[in-house]
């Protein structure tokens, strides 16, 4: 016996069996997805979550899409394994989950939330940070420890959010999220919440990182304001509402993956050559563990498997920089989980495959020949280098260590013949090494080199005798400056651009010259103030990157994207009056999407994004040159199109926290399927995402469908 099914009948038998209301709410689906209808109490749910996860494959997986204007959805490509399906939104709670196989219809039931306060436990952390109540303008200058708490070198309210914002707290971590805007039980009892705060910035092994950082604005100040911040949402305290994705934002497509382990924490990854991101196509993705432990997290995003490539340092006498417990952590008590010695910062891929990294190989005491001898150092000799470089072949399995005599942070390939890397992060001087050298001799000490950074405040177009930071201007010389970049960017013109921390703090464009150690100069621009030092638009600077016009984007800690034209420029770039506050007019802000911090009337957002990434090749599919910010208190991407902001949230688990990104191509003919962004779990505390303590980082993959219904 046998039955003839038709196609139309086949759909509804599915339909049936997975508890469809009806033929034409279901979805059709392929053998690799599952699709349907998500219904709430009032109809179909617009712009929620639909989220699959296995443990079945070799490590753990999932998939999330949103649902279109008729709340429908559909999960692409999943690997055969057994998943567990529910829907989550904003002004819902989580659904029951669903057991499900791919090639199957699953209508699914949304569960609108109880109360406002069981919805807004959803909501990204910036949200719940906004609620902070920044101290008033008329606080600043502080006036003590003895006066109002805030140091008297706090002089306005912007540089203070500087510090809480960019110099300290965000830069490690999310606020905002369940593990910090709540006091946990086991922390102990204290009479007040500032005594319970200052007790919790004691935990762990960043806690004497964390007591040194709130000494830097006034102790008194920081620990009344969380204080208050936390004593106010025990109390009821709810931030708005956030919207609902929308528009672009149904189409995204995000995957993820579990790598590492619980007790380390990533800084970021790497895919792809940034120049030619169709390097490495489908290939496995390198991260970054900075001080937490001694190894490349390493994912095959085809097989779903995790590994690990051990690192080494030369010097057996090289210290560990992890810091010890200064008081139990409420996860992890007295236990040091950190340990790292190679303190790897972050990666880059070069057009063989080959990842290079900013790591230590060496105590910091530099060898004879970084103060003498090599030509870098007969012009500008240094004492010591923090961190240095490390090569690692992913055809021979070795890793190579490689002594700098400048200290490395981050590090990018420049469009050049010799395939320059780049680095950030020698404080007085920028550093590089002409890899193409390196790689045929194996000569570090020949490879490298490194410039003072000077400015031409003579304006004759060349690099002449200058004068110290601290020494007056000299019309007939240049000048010496000490802002050291903290990210790195290589333009297609062949400069080198980054961004320099601090308030107001601004950006370096450095012309490299026909001999860069005796002819680089640079150039400096400022975010603009006005005459009482209080910003014009925004201010402090992190993480920047370059388009291919030549415009910098610069994530600020005032909560907004900036980019720079030096185009714009109406006076001379150079000379004696370009030594920062010389070109407003090159900068654009663009506030990012999350609410204001209470008490502040500036515009921006209490957003801080770590990093701004561009786009250059169209990876992701919005087009080239899109500036892309790492969304760190808005849980999400945050790319700029047009002047609009598309967030691509990523709902779970709560609390994701990237500091850098990648884009690759693996197939340019697969059009949507064929392209997708990266990015990793950087946050400092793992622990404080959803799951708590056992979570660990996690691999994204971004991806733009044409519609969200699109396989």
């Amino acid at each position: 016996m046998f039955y003839l099914v038709l196609p139309g009948l086949l759909l509804a038998i599915n339909a049936c069996n997975s508890g469809t209301k009806s033929v034409a709410s279901s979805v059709p689906v392929g053998d690799k997805d599952i699709g349907g209808v998500v219904t709430g109490n009032n109809g179909p749910e617009a712009g929620v979550w639909v989220i699959a996860e296995t443990q079945d494959l070799p490590t753990r997986f999932a998939k999330i899409v949103v649902t279109d204007d008729e709340g429908k959805y559909l999960l692409p490509d999943l690997p055969n394994a057994d998943y567990s399906v529910w829907v989550r939104g904003y002004g819902l709670v989580d659904s029951p989950k669903k057991q499900a196989k791919p090639g199957r219809n699953l209508n699914l039931d949304a569960v609108v939330a109880p109360n406002p306060h069981a919805a807004a436990q959803y909501y990204p952390a910036g949200y719940w940070f906004s609620l902070l109540q920044v101290p008033a303008k008329n606080k600043f200058p502080g006036t003590g420890p003895d006066g109002n708490g805030i140091l008297p070198n706090v002089t306005t309210q912007a540089k203070f959010l500087s510090t809480i914002k960019s110099g300290t707290c965000l830069a490690c971590h999310q606020l905002g999220s369940k593990g910090t805007r709540e006091l946990q039980e086991s922390l102990g009892t204290f009479k007040t919440s500032p005594e319970a705060w200052e007790r919790r910035l004691q935990s762990g092994q960043a806690g004497p990182n964390m007591t040194s950082a709130i000494h830097q604005v006034g102790k008194e100040e920081v620990l009344r304001m969380f204080a208050d911040w936390t004593d106010r949402i025990k109390a009821g305290e709810l931030p708005p509402t956030p919207p609902r994705p929308k528009g672009l934002e149904r189409n995204v497509v995000i995957t993820q993956w579990d790598w590492a382990d619980p007790k380390v924490y990533l800084h970021d990854l790497v895919s792809t050559d940034r120049r030619k991101p169709t390097v490495n196509a489908n290939g496995a993705l390198y991260g970054a563990l900075e001080l937490s432990a001694d190894y490349l997290p390493v994912l095959d995003p085809i097989n779903h498997v995790t590994s690990q490539v051990p690192l080494a340092v030369r010097d057996p006498n090289t210290k560990s920089a992890s810091g010890t417990v200064m008081q139990p952590s409420p996860y992890w008590g007295m236990e040091a989980i950190w340990n790292s010695k190679t303190n790897v910062h972050n990666p880059m891929m070069d057009e063989q495959g080959n990842i290079w990294i900013t790591a230590a190989v060496r105590p910091a005491e530099n060898p004879n020949y970084c103060m003498m001898g090599h030509p870098s150092a007969k012009l500008f000799p240094l004492k010591r280098a923090g961190r240095h470089l490390g090569l690692y072949n992913p055809k021979t399995k070795k890793y190579t260590t490689i002594s700098t005599c400048f200290s490395t942070h981050h590090l990018m390939f420049a469009e050049d013949a010799n395939n320059t890397l780049w680095t950030s992060g020698g404080g007085e001087v920028i550093g590089w090494l002409d890899t193409k050298k390196y790689l045929e001799t194996g000569d570090e000490e020949a490879s490298q080199g490194w410039t003072a950074l000077i400015l031409d405040t003579n304006g004759n177009g060349k690099r002449d005798a200058y004068v110290e930071p601290d020494q007056p201007l000299d019309p007939t010389k240049d000048k010496r400056i000490t802002k050291g970049i903290y990210s790195v960017a290589p333009a297609p013109d062949g400069s080198i651009w980054g961004s320099s921390l601090g308030y107001p703090g601004g950006i370096v464009r450095l012309d490299p010259g026909t001999n860069p150690p005796a002819t680089a100069l640079v150039e400096y621009y400022e975010l603009p103030l006005n005459k009482n030092g209080e910003p014009i638009g925004g201010f402090s600077p992190r993480g920047m990157d370059i388009d291919r016009n030549g415009v910098a984007w610069v994530a600020l800690a005032s909560g907004h994207l900036a980019s720079f034209d030096r185009r714009k420029c109406q006076g001379s770039r150079n000379g004696p009056n370009a030594t920062g506050q010389h070109c407003a007019e090159g900068w654009t802000f663009y506030p990012e999407p999350l609410p204001q911090l209470k008490g502040v009337d500036y515009k921006g957002s209490a957003e801080s994004s770590y990093y701004t990434w561009v786009d250059q090749f169209n990876t992701f599919g919005l087009g080239e040159n899109i500036p892309i910010n790492t969304g760190n208190e808005s849980e999400a991407l945050l790319a700029l199109k047009d002047g609009e902001w598309i967030k691509l949230r990523v709902p779970y688990p709560m609390g994701f926290y990237t500091k850098w990104l990648d884009g690759r191509i693996d197939d340019p003919k697969a059009g949507w399927k064929g392209r997708g962004l990266w990015a990793t779990i950087s946050t400092r505390a793992p622990f404080h995402m959803e799951g708590g303590k056992g979570t660990t980082s996690k691999v994204y993959k971004f991806q733009l469908r044409p519609n969200p219904l699109a396989r």
